[in-house]
């Protein structure tokens, strides 16, 4: 996925629906990492809207037993990438999605203060689809350009940085494949080599 943020924090090539559940960032705060969480509702259903309406505040907690625990849930994330590959927008980069809660990254806590949060579609218990990782890749190409202290070893998962109370991105998110792609373009082919 091509595509470029705006210097207001919005990705040209993504769907915008905007979340309530979001603020400003603290001052002289800068995006430094990005954080891949994986989501569904229910649990290993794909392609409702149940997660649009969670990080908007519409969500029914009497629609379905296993939303009664997020009745007073108030979560979002920047952005939020579908198994088909499309890629909607919650909250503008440029603010503060509530996507980390208690957590710890690089030493430092308030994870949502210089964090983008990344969510795809998909569980722990189960392979992520070949259009996500390319739009995640050119989301995150992208977001490095915009914000040059995201760096490929600057990127982690919901479990890195919560460890003992979240696992997602979980055992099949293929980090490897992840930051391969992202090498790949930031590291042009020597002379002589042909680009793969």
């Amino acid at each position: 996925m091509d595509g470029s943020v705006d210097e207001h924090g919005w990705f040209a090539g993504a769907r915008r629906i905007e979340s309530p559940n979001q603020d400003p960032r603290p001052p002289g705060a800068e995006v430094e990492v990005l954080i891949v969480h994986a989501i569904s509702l229910p649990e290993g259903v794909y392609g409702g809207d149940a997660v649009e309406r969670l990080f908007t505040n519409r969500l029914p907690a009497g629609e379905r037993p296993e939303y009664a625990g997020l009745r007073d849930l108030r979560v979002s994330a920047h952005f939020f990438v579908r198994r088909d590959g499309e890629l909607i927008q919650f909250v503008s980069c440029r603010a503060r999605a509530w996507h980390a809660g208690v957590s710890l990254c690089e030493g430092r806590a308030r994870v949502n203060d210089f964090s983008v949060g990344i969510e795809l579609e998909g569980t722990d218990h189960g392979p992520f689809e070949d259009r996500q990782y390319e739009t995640l890749v050119g989301l995150s190409r992208a977001l490095m350009r915009r914000y040059p202290r995201v760096r490929a070893e600057r990127l982690y998962g919901h479990s890195d940085i919560a460890p003992g109370r979240k696992t997602d991105p979980g055992p099949y998110f293929d980090w490897s494949r992840y930051r391969r792609a992202l090498m790949h373009e930031a590291s042009p082919p020597k002379a002589g080599e042909d680009a793969l």
